[in-house]
């Protein structure tokens, strides 16, 4: 049994290491498997496999990390979303689950041959994710961190994606003139102060990508007074914004006061109102 990271150690065969109670059981199979750079079946085929010196060194080190909070998307440099791979850093938040509900609803609302930008796009998961999966569309992403593009931008070209990536605070950069069929966001919208940074992996993830240093709407409500500016003028265009677990209700509010329609939140895997958005109102419909 691995009870201590310095059980594992030289000669240690790899079902051996597997009997351990230092870890969640899939954390260490990922990082054993990054460490020997090998695969799930190559642990099993492998089991009387010995670890080397070089091997139970590197392995432990990792082990070791993650003991002390640093994410596995982090120590292994990757993870998937959306049914692809994706590289991150500390540059960008990890991408998860939750977030894959805002690039469905994205695409359920995306016309053929349609625009769509990602505002915030860190890693690039949802600009790639949407450009993989509808390779008609023109896709646009932005990011204020030049540091995050660069992973993003890296993460298009392995998935194959066409994604036209630009360095704007918002909307800053943006042409007056760019119009856009679906604009969608994953932005900062944890309070300052909030216990949840202290905790976890955000402790590890780019501060800046998690909260807005204030009430955890001011993000929000930049995008939703910003849009109208740049979302197609024929009734059809859509704002839609991840939020937290307890902000649907303020969030719906703000889309009423700008004057959106069909203003909903929908619900992730778990239950909760992790998105809402509303529709730009067609000039007639306009106050």
């Amino acid at each position: 049994m691995i009870a201590t990271v310095d059980d594992i150690a030289a000669g240690v065969t790899l079902a051996a290491v597997q009997r351990q109670s230092l870890l969640d059981a899939l954390d260490f199979r990922v990082l054993l498997c990054h460490a020997l750079h090998t695969s799930r079946v190559g642990l099993i085929t492998g089991s009387e496999r010995v670890l080397t010196a070089a091997e139970a060194q590197r392995f432990g080190a990792l082990v070791q990390r993650r003991l002390d909070g640093e994410p596995v998307a982090y120590l292994v440099g990757e993870r998937e979303f959306f049914g692809l791979n994706f590289a991150v850093n500390d540059a960008v938040l990890i991408p998860r689950p939750d977030t894959e509900l805002l690039v469905e609803l994205a695409l359920d609302r995306l016309p053929q041959h349609g625009k769509v930008l990602d505002m915030g796009t860190g890693s690039g998961a949802i600009a790639v994710s949407l450009a993989h999966t509808r390779r008609d569309a023109a896709v646009t992403a932005l990011d204020v961190s030049t540091a995050a593009l660069a992973v993003a931008r890296r993460n298009a070209e392995a998935n194959g994606a066409c994604v036209t990536f630009m360095h704007s605070d918002w909307f800053a950069a943006l042409e007056p003139a760019a119009q856009f069929d679906v604009i969608a966001s994953n932005p900062p919208y944890i309070a300052s102060g909030d216990r949840h940074l202290a905790e976890g992996d955000l402790r590890f993830e780019p501060v800046g990508a998690l909260t807005d240093h204030a009430d955890g709407l001011a993000a929000l409500r930049i995008l939703v007074a910003g849009a109208p500016a740049h979302l197609v003028q024929h009734g059809q265009g859509w704002l839609l914004m991840e939020h937290g677990y307890d902000q649907a209700a303020a969030v719906r509010a703000l889309l009423d006061a700008a004057g959106y329609t069909d203003v909903q939140s929908w619900r992730d895997l778990a239950g909760i109102e992790r998105v809402s958005g509303g529709r730009l109102p067609a000039p007639h419909q306009a106050n």
